[in-house]
């Protein structure tokens, strides 16, 4: 069973994200989102394996996920691009709303988590995850916490 935020946990996720497509936000989308490339990162502090940054990188309806340690700077992996919009939260936070026990738009309502860039990005990205959940919901049972 992965970890949740571990390099094995992102594997096993881009495995059951691989050959899903989902489908590129319309008109009605910002747009960086509707272009259908974007990047969304999510800057979480205090997980077990020190504060990482999760990435979500979309391209023409497909998704891939990667994961940085990030130093005392902020900065991760100097490979992966520049995100669209950050999402900063804590290990808690990023944990409740991956069970699906906390609603990413409560989280954002309540101050739990701050957002920096193109908004609409984040709206899109969290609709196309929820769309490509059909294919994660085996990965996501097994995830330990």
């Amino acid at each position: 069973m992965p970890r949740f935020l571990t390099s094995s946990w992102v594997e096993e996720l881009n495995a059951a994200l691989d050959g899903v497509v989902v489908t590129v936000p319309g008109p009605d989308a910002g747009l960086a989102a509707q272009a259908g490339c974007f990047t969304v990162a999510q800057e979480v502090r205090g997980a077990p394996g020190g504060d990482v940054r999760l990435t979500l990188e979309v391209e023409n309806g497909s998704l891939h996920l990667s994961l940085a340690v990030l130093d005392g700077r902020g900065s991760g992996n100097p490979e992966v691009p520049e995100p669209t919009v950050t999402i900063a939260l804590t290990y808690e936070d990023a944990a409740a709303m991956a069970k699906g026990e906390l609603a990413p738009s409560d989280a954002l309502t309540t101050g739990r988590v701050r957002v920096r860039g193109d908004f609409s990005v984040l709206v899109a990205g969290q609709q196309m995850l929820a769309a490509a959940r059909a294919g994660t919901l085996a990965h996501s049972s097994s995830t330990t916490y």
